[in-house]
C-alpha cells in the first residue's frame, strides 16, 4: 500500500517520508501478524469441542492436556528465536519472514488432520503435542524479527508509535478471529475444530508468497520511496547508529555478549511474568465465558472479545502518548499494574456478571497498552546485532511464560474443578511484571542530537 504525496510538496521531507513508509509497511506487517496470532490462538475456541471425543473412541481433551499444547507451543518457539532475529538484521527480513509464513500456514492446517490417517502416528494427545510444538518452532522469529525490521525504517523516537500499529494485531486478531473461529467451529458439525486449523491456515501460506515480493529489506532498496525522502531516512538512521556504536560494525560474538546486560534481563523478567499471565488468560477466556450459565452465545463472544477490543484502543493512545511525551517507564509499567489490581477485582466480583464483565474490560487494557511502549527499549541503548539479539533474548525467554501460564492454568483448573485458583495465578505473575517494569532506567536514550525531539 503506498500514498500518494508527491502533490504536497509543501509538506517538510520528514513528514512526507514517515508517511510514506507507514503507509507501504504497516497495514501489511498488521495483516501478518494477525494471522500468526490467529493461527497461535485458535486453539482456545478448537479446545470448545476437542474436550469431548474427537472421533470413534478417540480422546476427549482436558483442560491440562489443552493447556499444556497450547504452551509447547512456546517451547519450539524459544529454540530459534534469536537465530531468526540475528537472520533479519544480517540477512534478509523479507525472506525469513516469507519462510516463516509458509512453513507456519502448512503447520497450523496440518493441526486439523489430527487423529485421521494423515497423522496416524501416536495417540491423540502426542500427535496434538507434536504439531503445536513444530508451530512454535515454524513461527519463532517472527515477532521479534519485525521489531527489528521496524528499526530499519523508523527513527527510535516515532518507534513506539510504528510498534503500537503492529502490536494492535494481538487485540485485533482475537476480536475479529474470535468470533470467526467460532463461526467455522458452529457451521462444520462435531469436526468443526478441524476446518477451523485447515481454514485459518492456508491465508498465511498465500501471505507468506507475497511477502517475497512486497517487503523491502533497507530504505536504500526501496524503488517506491523519492530520492529526497530515501536520502532523508538512510541519513537520520546512520547517525542513530553511529551514536550508539564506536566502530561501523558489531561483531556478532561482541554483540551477542553485549545483549547479555542489565536491562536485558530485567526485560526478561518483566516479558515472562506478563506473558504468563496473558497467555493464561488468552488461551482459556472462551471456556471461561462458556460457563457463564443462562447467557448466550452472542453475549459470551461479547464478553470474550471486550477485552481485546479496548486493548486495541489502549495500544494506539499509550503508544503515541509515550512518543509524544518521551516517558517511557511509567507507560510500561502503570498498564501492567492496573491490569493486575483490574484482575483481582474480576475474582473477588464472583457471580456478579456486569462486575466481571467491566473488569475483564480493564484487564484487556491494562495487559495490551504496555507492548509498544516495552518493544523500544531494547532499541534504546543498543544498536544493530546487539539489539538484535537482546529481542530475542527477552521474546524468546519472555515467551516461556506462554508455556508455563496454559500449563499451570489448565492443571490448577482440573485440580480444584473452578478457573479461580488459576486466575489468581496469573494475577501474581502480571503484578511482577508490572513491580519490575518500575525498575527500568527512564534516562534518556543513546541517539544523535538531531534526532532528539523529547527525553525521558
Amino acid at each position: 500500500m503506498t500514498v500518494d504525496l508527491a502533490a504536497n510538496t509543501h509538506i517538510p521531507v520528514s513528514e512526507r517520508t514517515r508517511q510514506r513508509i507507514t503507509w507501504r509497511l504497516m497495514p501489511y506487517l498488521l495483516l501478518l501478524y494477525f494471522f500468526a496470532y490467529v493461527d497461535r490462538t485458535n486453539v482456545s475456541i478448537a479446545a470448545l469441542q476437542m474436550k469431548r471425543p474427537l472421533g470413534e473412541g478417540g480422546l476427549a481433551f482436558t483442560d491440562e492436556i489443552i493447556g499444556t499444547g497450547a504452551g509447547i507451543f512456546f517451547l519450539g518457539y524459544f529454540l530459534l528465536e534469536i537465530p531468526g532475529t540475528l537472520i533479519v538484521e544480517r540477512w534478509s527480513a523479507r525472506k525469513w519472514i516469507a519462510r516463516i509464513m509458509i512453513s507456519w500456514g502448512i503447520i497450523a492446517s496440518l493441526m486439523g488432520f489430527i487423529g485421521t490417517s494423515w497423522l496416524g502416528f501416536a495417540s491423540y494427545k502426542n500427535q496434538f503435542y507434536l504439531l503445536r510444538f513444530i508451530l512454535g518452532l515454524a513461527e519463532a522469529g517472527f515477532f521479534p524479527g519485525i521489531i527489528v525490521y521496524l528499526s530499519h525504517w523508523f527513527r527510535y523516537e516515532d518507534r513506539a508509535r510504528a510498534k503500537s500499529l503492529f502490536t494492535i494485531g494481538i487485540p485485533i486478531a482475537t476480536c475479529v478471529g474470535l468470533p470467526i473461529s467460532r463461526l467455522i467451529m458452529e457451521k462444520s458439525g462435531s469436526q468443526g475444530w478441524r476446518w477451523v486449523f485447515i481454514l485459518e491456515g492456508i491465508p498465511s501460506v498465500i501471505l507468506g508468497i507475497i511477502t517475497l515480493f512486497y517487503l523491502t529489506d533497507w530504505p536504500q532498496e526501496a524503488k517506491w520511496l523519492p530520492d529526497d525522502e530515501k536520502q532523508w531516512i538512510i541519513g537520520e538512521l546512520e547517525k542513530e547508529r553511529l551514536a550508539k556504536l564506536s566502530s561501523p560494525k558489531d561483531e556478532l560474538w561482541v554483540s551477542v555478549r553485549k545483549a547479555f546486560n542489565r536491562e536485558t534481563i530485567l526485560l526478561m523478567m518483566i516479558y515472562f511474568f506478563i506473558v504468563t499471565g496473558y497467555y493464561g488468560l488468552t488461551f482459556f477466556i472462551p471456556s471461561i465465558t462458556k460457563k457463564m450459565e443462562g447467557t448466550s452465545i452472542k453475549t459470551q463472544t461479547i464478553v470474550a472479545v471486550l477485552p481485546y477490543t479496548l486493548g486495541f484502543i489502549a495500544i494506539l493512545i499509550n503508544g503515541a502518548h509515550s512518543d509524544r511525551t518521551g516517558e517511557r517507564r511509567y507507560h510500561t509499567a502503570l498498564p501492567i499494574l492496573i491490569g493486575g489490581v483490574a484482575m483481582t477485582f474480576c475474582i473477588l466480583s464472583g457471580d456478579s456478571l456486569a462486575l466481571v464483565i467491566i473488569f475483564l474490560a480493564i484487564v484487556g487494557i491494562g495487559i495490551h497498552a504496555y507492548l509498544p511502549v516495552f518493544w523500544t527499549w531494547p532499541t534504546r541503548f543498543m544498536a544493530a546485532s546487539t539489539a538484535a539479539t537482546s529481542i530475542g533474548l527477552i521474546n524468546s525467554f519472555g515467551n516461556l511464560g506462554g508455556y508455563v501460564g496454559p500449563k499451570v492454568f489448565g492443571k490448577l483448573s482440573d485440580q480444584y474443578g473452578s478457573y479461580v485458583p488459576g486466575m489468581w495465578f496469573l494475577v501474581i505473575c502480571i503484578f511482577i511484571a508490572g513491580l519490575l517494569a518500575l525498575l527500568l532506567k527512564n534516562r534518556p536514550p543513546i541517539v544523535s542530537s538531531s534526532a532528539i525531539r523529547t527525553t525521558s
